[in-house]
């Protein structure tokens, strides 16, 4: 059996009241990714050649997310249900011949795996015209329903508004994923019409007019919580818990230790290596690289960032994007680092701030340092060579260089290069008045006694 090319349309014209936000509802992310784009990547697994968008209400802001990934959009002016939103997607795939896959921008966790299912049993000896995926739900709601014998042959589709009391007492429920070969889509979405109590053009009303013209609908089933619908805020949370539990359960799998694996939060592209150790309440954005043997402690915040092995990061450290820790560093409570890379064993044990800079192997940044990168208009870089050691409450005024193995003592403002091997203070010299304390608590005391 031969798989047909697949074009996937999906359906995004809708307004999202619900979501009661200036953002489009399917550019909420989910596990830092629009959960638009989660479903792009599934289609782009399934072997998608190309997807086209439909747009409505907020078209713009959906037309600039796609765009860098190649995406078309078609443009939905008024929403006449989704059967008459499949059809704009008609002059972008004016010559396509293959399989086209429609389905709803707003649920997110559709697998690749149920797409290519879905197009295998389209493409079965027994030719069925149309193939639809259904789900049972433990509360059906007001879902579309599906009635079909044992062996998933649909006989009726109905919108729940139009069911009867009998066919609502039906759980298996129309997802409104479909598979459909484009040459008998684009016809039949032509033949629906809008007599139902909504008066809108129901994309599910083409398994109707198939079985009319004595053709068979299949129905496909999956879970239900793949192909949940993202309608509120409420929902989102659901789906980012879902996404959570999923993805830590993964990783877990692969060798990953994790304390308290509820209060971790991961990202959609999150790579974490083996024997990595996981504390409670930390934070992945996206772009994280975690290699093996690493440990992630409490409250720490990582994104963008590269964790090389063995490296320890935290408590209550933030590594923001560019930050890089190679073999064995570490850093430690409270210690940013942006764009900045501590080297092969180097260590910033607490509170210190590391930006725009390089810092060398098995060098040693004292507490409270900070790179001062930023003149309020420029950003500069601070290089710290291997071996160095950079005294407590210390700021490097960048640009400047510290050679290899250089010392700089504590609370100095360095504002020019140290030479390798050097030792650097800049700091004002100390003075001591000896009995100065014991006079001015005396003085002090008297003056408040006369008050």
């Amino acid at each position: 059996m031969t798989t047909p090319p697949i074009a996937a349309i999906v359906l995004a014209a809708g307004k999202g009241t619900r979501m009661q936000s200036d953002l489009h509802k399917v550019l909420h992310p989910i596990a830092g990714q629009p959960m638009l784009f989660h479903l792009l990547d599934s289609l782009d697994a399934a072997g998608a050649a190309q997807s086209v968008v439909v747009v409505g209400a907020g078209a713009d802001q959906v037309e600039d997310a796609v765009r860098p990934r190649g995406v078309r959009t078609a443009l939905q002016a008024e929403q006449l249900g989704t059967a008459h939103a499949a059809l704009q997607a008609r002059s972008a795939l004016a010559d396509f011949d293959g399989v086209a896959i429609v389905c709803f921008g707003d649920t997110p966790f559709l697998k690749a795996g149920t797409i290519a299912a879905m197009v295998d049993r389209l493409v079965a000896a027994d030719t069925p015209r149309i193939v639809m995926l259904g789900f049972r739900p433990d509360d059906a709601k007001t879902y579309g329903r599906i009635i079909a014998d044992a062996d998933g042959h649909i006989a009726r589709m109905v919108e729940f508004k139009d069911a009867t009391n009998e066919e609502r007492a039906i759980n298996l429920c129309n997802s409104g994923v479909t598979a459909v070969r484009a040459t008998d889509l684009w016809p039949l979405l032509d033949r629906v019409g809008n007599a139902n109590a909504a008066g809108e053009y129901y994309l599910p009303d083409i398994v109707m007019l198939a079985l009319a013209d004595g053709d068979t609908a299949i129905v496909v089933e999956t879970e239900a919580d793949e192909v949940i619908g993202i309608n509120s805020r409420a929902e989102l949370a659901y789906a980012e818990a879902r996404w959570q539990v999923s993805a830590r359960t993964a990783a877990m799998a692969a060798g990953v230790s994790m304390v308290a694996p509820e209060t971790v939060w991961l990202a959609h592209d999150t790579a974490l290596g083996r024997d990595v150790t996981i504390e409670p309440s930390v934070m992945f954005g996206p772009g994280v690289r975690v290699a093996n043997g690493a440990t992630i402690r409490a409250f720490s915040h990582l994104e963008g960032a590269s964790v090389g092995e063995g490296c320890e990061v935290g408590p209550y450290a933030r590594l923001r994007p560019g930050a890089v820790l190679e073999r064995g560093a570490k850093v430690g409570n409270f210690v940013e680092m942006k764009k900045a890379v501590l080297g092969e064993g180097a260590k910033a044990n607490h509170l210190t701030y590391l930006g725009d800079a390089e810092v060398g192997a098995g060098a040693n940044i004292g507490a409270g340092t900070i790179t001062c990168n930023y003149d309020g208009f420029f950003k500069y870089r601070t290089n710290i060579g291997a071996g160095a050691f950079i005294g407590s409450n210390t700021a490097l005024v960048a640009p400047v260089t510290i050679g290899d193995g250089a010392i700089v003592g504590a609370g100095s403002v360095v504002t020019r290069d140290v030479a390798p091997d050097a030792l650097a203070l800049a700091r004002g010299e100390q003075q001591t008045r000896e009995r100065w304390a014991a006079r001015f608590r005396a003085t002090m005391k008297a003056r408040k006694a006369t008050k």
